[in-house]
C-alpha cells in the first residue's frame, strides 16, 4: 500500500499559512494529500507593549480569542486536517532560543512525518519568519537513521517578504510555481475569515492584493494564477 502524501506548513503567525501557500495546500488536499499546520505564535501580543497594563492584558485576551475562532474557520476552508498551536511570543521570537523552537517543530514532525514542508522565506523582514525558517532547517535536518521530509519549500508572505531590504541575499527568488486557478477562491475565502488580520486595498494583506499577486506570479510562467515558492531541499530516491 502506497503511503499517503502529507504536507506540513510551519507558520510564525496566524494567516501566514493562507497568505503564503493557502491555495497550494487547498489544491493538494483536493488531490488526496493530508495537510497539517503548526502556528508558532498566537499572533496578537506583538502589537502591544511587553509590559502591558490590566486594560492591555484584557484586550490581548479578547483579541486572542477572536483570532482563535478565525483560525478555525480559515484552516477549515483550506482543508487542514489538524492545526498545532504553539505559544511562542508574537513578534518577539528573537527572545527565545531557536533550539526551543526547533524542538517544538521536531515534536510535530515526528507525529506527522510529512512528505513536504512549507515555511517562511529566510529573507523576510519579520524576524519571527526568519527564526521559523532557521528552526525548520534544524528540526528537519537529514541525518542517517532519522526521519526527514523529502522536500522543503519557502513561501512569500505579502506585507513581509516584499518589504524586506531587497539585497541579493534577502530577495525572494521563486523557482517553483503551482497552478492555483482551481483553488484561488479558497485562498481568498480563507483570508476573508481572518477579519482581524486582513486589511483594505491597497494593503498587501487585502483580498484584492492577493488576487493581483497570484496573477503576477502566474504571468511569470504562462498561467492565469500561481503561488510561487523557493525550493530549499529535495531528496529523491
Amino acid at each position: 500500500m502506497v503511503a499517503k502524501n502529507k504536507l506540513l506548513v510551519v507558520a510564525a503567525h496566524p494567516d501566514d499559512e493562507v497568505l503564503g501557500c493557502g491555495a497550494t495546500v487547498a489544491k493538494r488536499v483536493s488531490q488526496g494529500w493530508e495537510a497539517y499546520l503548526l502556528i508558532l505564535t498566537k499572533g496578537v501580543a506583538g502589537r502591544y507593549s511587553s509590559q502591558p497594563d490590566a486594560a492591555t492584558l484584557k484586550a490581548v485576551e479578547t483579541e486572542t480569542t477572536q483570532l482563535g475562532a478565525e483560525i478555525d474557520k480559515a484552516t477549515a476552508a483550506i482543508g487542514f486536517k489538524k492545526v498545532f498551536r504553539a505559544s511562542f511570543p508574537d513578534n518577539r521570537m528573537d527572545t527565545v532560543s531557536r533550539m526551543d523552537v526547533s524542538q517544538e517543530i521536531l515534536t510535530v514532525l515526528k507525529e506527522v512525518r510529512p512528505t513536504t514542508i512549507f515555511t517562511h522565506h529566510p529573507g523576510d523582514y519579520n524576524w519571527d519568519h526568519t527564526i521559523a525558517f532557521d528552526s525548520v532547517m534544524m528540526a528537519a535536518r537529514s541525518s542517517p537513521g532519522e526521519f526527514a521530509p523529502q522536500e522543503i519549500l519557502s513561501f512569500e508572505v505579502p506585507s513581509s517578504t516584499e518589504r524586506s531590504w531587497q539585497s541579493e541575499e534577502r530577495t525572494f527568488r521563486p523557482n517553483v510555481y503551482v497552478n492555483i486557478k482551481g483553488s484561488i477562491d479558497k485562498k481568498k475565502l480563507a483570508l476573508s475569515y481572518y477579519a482581524s488580520e486582513k486589511r483594505p486595498y491597497p494593503h498587501p494583506r487585502s483580498i484584492e492584493a492577493l488576487e493581483y499577486l497570484s496573477r503576477k506570479r502566474g504571468s511569470e510562467v504562462g498561467l492565469e494564477y500561481a503561488e510561487a515558492f523557493h525550493l530549499i531541499r529535495r531528496t529523491e530516491e
